[in-house]
């Protein structure tokens, strides 16, 4: 469904704005709610996905990932990845009122301290974890755990560490699968403490995790229901949405120093027919890892020989635009278990899923009410030996600058995760749950009595750095098509990252075959037993299975001390070069955290919308 606020797209053109932002999922709208709360100000929002209510899909939690590769979803794919044997990756992101908040698997979690606190060591003042932490929880709501919660599983009460009237629900389940209750015990018993405050600045340990859920209603709290629903009648907000971005709108000014380009508007297409939107203070960038820096080249913000070749007007070059994406990187254990336990898998069959939806619908309760919630974070020291790691750290010490860290102070920030911090960093997440995750895994439990588990490992500072630009047409007058290279496995440190996922696999593993989490495992199917039992077999394997977590980040980077020539925005989010434009979403974040990015890209458009209005002296 469209919305508009009952303007077609030219009337929304018409429109005197004073902000207008690009994008209206997790950041863009966070940006939009805040500040419209000055009756003052006019704030305009396009977003190409459509608005999308009363829809199990995204409202379920159970349902998580089904709407992965459907109308709500970009369907975007990787070039050909040299590291994984030229294989091509499918990409989701959001394409809906509420960007991939709509789409995600509702883990709420919050990296390491020392994460956010190497942003603001590259020079970005203001972006370390006390100045992050006011912000986080301004964006969230967490419910306290019922008593009954509290007696069938291990949780926090996390007091003092959240935020207790902010937009986003959060909750731990009502419910939970029938091997959580394993976990803990399981990872005790394999030397991983669990971690009580593992939203205070270290994450490392196991526990039980928070998610974005409305424990009220039991249905998804995301980005359009928290920020955009409640206030979509304010008259200073309209949000028009089926509208895809063409290009921001730059002038050139004259100065007494040099010639600078002034952000003025928005070209954007509605039913096929392009319009222009105007704003008189700013134009806010909130498109995403992927489609901020294509929307900055298609500008002409950009590598100046990326935008000739593409037939774009070179007006900033900016070599950084788009460079410096880094994703966390996945593979998954499957295993046959007990075959009386519910599973995920049961909801394959027609009458199953619909008697689930009533049971839901009824009660909010039932298998989808439930997410996966058994989580670990674990320091790469536990599951690499002295001397494996070692190679790593003499490999690093003897690392000079590279395409993938043009930045000495940017390796050297990733050079310390390995080596002074590889005790005290959650390097690998593990997360446990009863169904089949494995996205290659070849088994079918359709028609059969086979249940299975899945064991994911999740590499969290990855060494593969890539790439998101624009491509010369193929077509003549056809639009510039989008290359996305994350580069897996692949550049100067390519091996690096799978050495890390061999050990990191070997200790997913063991962690498999420790009681009490073992009595659940019939046997391992995926991969295929005998396959992977030499570490040469193991890294073959996992070329063939690597997947993505969809956490992109750092394509509009800020730049720090480096400036322009080391990044894309300034610590106030400012485009280097540009008056009038910024850009809010997880491309600004210059270096991989240890988390789920949904909660940090909350807490920086928080932390943004506050900037926005301080630099332009609007008090509330």
């Amino acid at each position: 469904m469209a919305i508009s606020n009952g303007l077609t797209g030219e009337e929304f053109a018409r429109r005197a704005f004073d902000f207008l932002i690009i994008g209206g999922g997790t950041a863009g709208l966070t940006v939009a709610a805040r500040l419209s709360e000055i009756p003052d100000l006019l704030v305009g929002v396009i977003e190409a996905g459509s608005l999308c209510q009363d829809n199990d899909i995204v409202n379920c939690p159970g349902l998580a990932g089904r709407g992965l590769d459907t109308d709500l979803d970009w369907k975007f794919e990787t070039t050909p990845q040299v590291g994984l044997g030229g294989r091509r990756m499918p990409w989701a992101r959001g394409k809906v009122l509420g960007g991939s908040s709509a789409l995600n698997y509702m883990t709420w979690n919050r990296a390491a301290r020392q994460d956010y606190d190497d942003w603001k060591d590259l020079g970005n003042s203001g972006w370390g974890w006390d100045d992050l932490l006011p912000f986080f929880k301004k964006s969230e709501t967490f419910h306290k755990p019922s008593a009954a919660v509290q007696n069938a599983t291990r949780v926090s009460l996390h007091d003092g560490d959240v935020g207790d009237d902010g937009p986003v629900q959060v909750s731990y389940p009502k419910q939970f699968s029938a091997s959580h209750s394993l976990w803990h015990q399981t990872l005790n018993a394999a030397g991983i403490e669990s971690n009580d405050r593992h939203l205070s600045g270290n994450n490392t340990g196991c526990w039980t995790s928070v998610v974005s859920v409305d424990l009220r209603t039991c249905t998804r709290s995301y980005a359009a229901a928290a920020y955009y629903q409640p206030i979509s009648s304010r008259p200073n907000l309209v949000v028009l949405t089926e509208a895809e971005v063409r290009e921001i709108v730059l002038t050139r000014e004259r100065s007494a120093h040099s010639p600078t380009w002034k952000a003025e508007g928005v070209r954007y297409s509605y039913r096929g027919v392009d319009f222009t939107a105007y704003a008189s203070r700013e134009v806010i960038l909130s498109a995403g890892s992927i489609q901020s820096p294509q929307v900055l080249e298609l500008s002409g913000i950009g590598n100046k020989d990326i935008l000739s070749a593409a037939g774009i007007q070179v007006k900033i070059d900016n070599a950084n635009v788009g460079e410096n994406l880094q994703d966390h990187l996945t593979t998954t254990l499957v295993f046959e278990v007990d075959p009386c336990l519910q599973t995920p898998d049961d909801l394959n069959t027609e009458s199953i899923m619909a008697a689930a939806l009533e049971e839901y619908h009824t009660s909010r309760t039932g298998p989808l009410s439930m997410v996966p919630v058994s989580m670990a974070y674990v320091p790469v020291s536990r599951f690499m030996r002295a001397e494996e790691l070692e190679v790593i750290t003499q490999r690093l010490a003897t690392s000079n600058v590279t395409d993938e860290y043009d930045r000495p102070d940017r390796l050297e920030a990733q050079r310390r995760r390995f080596t002074a911090r590889a005790t005290e960093l959650g390097h690998v997440e593990y997360v446990f749950d009863l169904g089949n995750w494995g996205v290659a895994c070849p088994v079918d439990s359709t028609g059969t009595n086979k249940k299975y588990a899945s064991l994911l490992q999740i590499l969290q500072y990855p060494f593969s750095v890539g790439s998101v630009h624009i491509q010369a047409p193929g077509d003549l007058g056809s639009p510039p098509s989008l290359a996305i290279d994350p580069q897996y496995f692949a550049g100067s440190h390519r091996g690096l990252d799978l050495e890390v996922a061999v050990r990191a696999h070997r200790f997913a593993e063991r962690l498999c075959s420790t009681e009490p989490l073992a009595s659940l495992i019939k046997e391992q199917v995926w991969p295929i037993p005998g396959t992977t039992d030499t570490d040469d077999d193991l890294r073959e394997w996992l070329r063939s299975v690597l997947t993505t977590d969809w956490h992109p980040v750092g394509t509009c980077g800020m730049g720090g001390r480096g400036g322009p020539r080391g990044g894309v925005v300034d610590d106030r989010l400012r485009v280097y070069g540009v008056r009038g434009l910024r850009v809010v979403d997880a491309s600004i974040m210059p270096l991989q955290i240890s988390a789920h990015l949904q909660a940090t890209v909350y807490a920086i458009a928080e932390k943004a919308a506050v900037m926005i209005l301080e630099d332009w002296d609007i008090r509330r």
